[in-house]
């Protein structure tokens, strides 16, 4: 896929944070990959620009450098874990998304599970690839570098960063069982000159060293699923294993490489893995939007016919008072407009005798302009999806209201049997197939006099 465009966010202590959005799947994925970080030089090595392309395949994804890297601020007094869960929140305002999948390689991966704690209204899951949780040994870690380990990788820095003999040297640490060719040396230690400099990844090397987030991943309630190098020779397996065991119910799935980047010989499996637990993660917010509800649809009755005779600007006047009293009727019995259609109206309510009474209100609210209504109920489950709902729910009120007759309200016999005690009355309308719905439905004419 062709490079997307680079744009800029601001965070509230004021650091500009170069992001990029592609892809137009249903669920968004923020991607925090850490201390080596360009996102516009990624998109020139395949590997890297194949794993992103195919993210965008089934997901949107939100990509960014976070500061100190790449094409954000650098050189900041401010340069922490803490610092980096106000870039992601940052991006995710910036782009426009309420609620995410934070997926988090090595140290971004910290990053993403302080995030997912802090903020699980933002998070609707957490991918953790080849995350470490501290980065010193201790006698409880025993996976972390020791401090001469770490001056060493510093001094290794120093001497060669960004060099084509330094970048042969990572590659083959990074991935050893990957073929290296003189191509990807070339592009990827370019990308790591202009992702940070030798000073500036030191600094970054200094704050991971020093974090420990062992502590809050019991705190984390969101789905998660850590993916970890079975072989992997930077951040031993052992990690993945004990970060699982410690975020309540995550998943972990272990890949047989060491692939520690997993674009290369893990990349299939690691794609195929997180394009499950999203498809999951989606089916599961899908769930949780569900509730039951009451839902009234009203139409006006041979809208067309009395438009026609009356002309454009009557009929549209009637019609603006049609709405005002539809929508003073919908506050009187606290009911929801969720939009209207055509000359009719679908909204919802939590208790079906309001959506009852509501309905009678405005049939007779109406009669005044010289026109009619019909109206249908039903009670079910219905599929929030922003201002709007969906599901079968709500196709069941629309096909009742459309067998109403003029200043008619029929409802279903879930709606009738909801309502039992509250002095509402009805006559049986019959057996109906409802176009689009399972089953032949017995339908009930509201039969009280409006209030």
């Amino acid at each position: 896929m062709r490079a997307p465009e680079t744009n800029y966010a601001k965070t509230v202590d004021g650091v500009h944070i170069a992001y990029q959005v592609f892809g137009e799947g249903p669920v968004d994925l923020v991607i925090t990959f850490g201390q080596i970080s360009q996102i516009d030089l990624v998109w020139d090595v395949p590997e890297l620009a194949s794993f992103f392309g195919r993210l965008a395949s089934f997901s949107r994804v939100i990509r960014f450098d976070p500061r100190g890297n790449g094409c954000s601020d650098r050189d900041l007094d401010v340069n922490s874990f803490e610092a980096g869960m106000d870039d992601v929140r940052a991006v995710m305002d910036a782009a426009g998304s309420d609620r995410a999948v934070q997926i988090g390689f090595q140290d971004g991966g910290m990053i993403c599970a302080l995030f997912a704690a802090s903020f699980p209204d933002r998070t609707s899951g957490l991918i953790l690839m080849n995350t470490t949780a501290r980065g010193l040994w201790a006698p409880d870690w025993p996976w972390g570098w020791r401090r001469e380990d770490w001056d060493a990788n510093d001094a290794w820095i120093d001497a060669g960063w960004g060099t084509r003999a330094f970048m042969e040297e990572w590659l083959r640490w990074l991935s050893p069982n990957h073929e290296i060719d003189d191509t990807t040396v070339t592009r990827l230690a370019r990308l790591f000159r202009s992702a940070a400099s030798p000073g500036s990844m030191i600094a970054l090397n200094a704050m991971l060293r020093d974090a420990d987030v062992r502590a809050i991943l019991p705190t984390i309630q969101v789905p998660t699923l850590v993916l970890h190098a079975t072989d992997n020779p930077i951040e031993p397996v052992a990690q993945g294993r004990y970060i699982a065991e410690r975020i309540p119910g995550a998943a972990l799935v272990e890949l047989p490489f060491a692939d520690h980047m997993m674009v290369w010989e893990a990349s299939d499996l690691a794609i195929e893995n997180i394009e499950r637990f999203v498809q999951r993660v989606r089916h599961d917010e899908a769930e949780f939007d569900r509730v039951l509800a009451t839902v009234l649809y009203t139409d006006i009755v041979d809208s067309t016919a009395r438009s026609a005779s009356m002309g454009d600007r009557a009929w549209t006047e009637i019609r603006g008072q049609h709405n005002q009293i539809v929508r003073a009727n919908l506050a009187r019995f606290r009911g929801r407009e969720i939009k209207t259609m055509g000359d009719g109206f679908l909204a919802t309510f939590d208790g079906p005798a309001r959506g009852v009474r509501c309905a009678e209100a405005i049939a007779a609210g109406v009669r005044p302009l010289g026109i009619e209504i019909r109206a249908g109920l039903h009670t079910g489950e219905v599929e929030f999806d922003g201002d709007d709902i969906a599901g079968l729910g709500v196709t069941i009120g629309a096909r009742v209201g459309a067998r109403a007759g003029a200043s008619e309200v029929l409802v279903s016999q879930t709606v009738k049997d909801l309502v039992a005690g509250s002095g509402l009355s009805f006559e049986d309308a019959g057996e109906h197939e409802l176009k689009g719905v399972p089953d032949r439905w017995r339908l009930y004419r509201v039969a009280t006099d409006p209030a």
